[in-house]
C-alpha cells in the first residue's frame, strides 16, 4: 500500500500531458483496446470527415449542441 501511494503522488508531479499519458495506459490495462473496434472507429471517422468536406453535410456549432442537451435534460 507504501508503495502505491508513492507512484500516484509521483505520478500527480508529472506535467499534465505526462499524466495523460499515465492515465490512457492503465485505463488501456483495464479495457484493452480492440483492433477490430479501432478499425471500424477509423471507417466511420473518414466517412464523416468526407461528408463534411463535401458539403453533404453541414456541422453543427458545438454550443448549439450542448443548449440541445441542457434543453432536452431540463425537461
Amino acid at each position: 500500500m507504501h508503495k502505491m501511494k508513492e507512484i500516484i503522488e509521483e505520478a500527480e508531479s508529472l506535467p499534465v500531458e505526462e499524466r495523460a499519458i499515465v492515465i490512457d495506459s492503465l485505463l488501456r490495462s483495464l479495457n484493452p483496446p480492440s483492433v477490430e473496434i479501432d478499425r471500424e472507429w477509423t471507417k466511420v471517422a473518414k466517412r464523416r470527415l468526407a461528408e463534411l468536406r463535401s458539403g453533404n453535410v453541414k456541422p453543427i456549432p458545438g454550443n448549439e449542441v450542448l443548449a440541445k442537451i441542457r434543453e432536452r435534460f431540463e425537461k
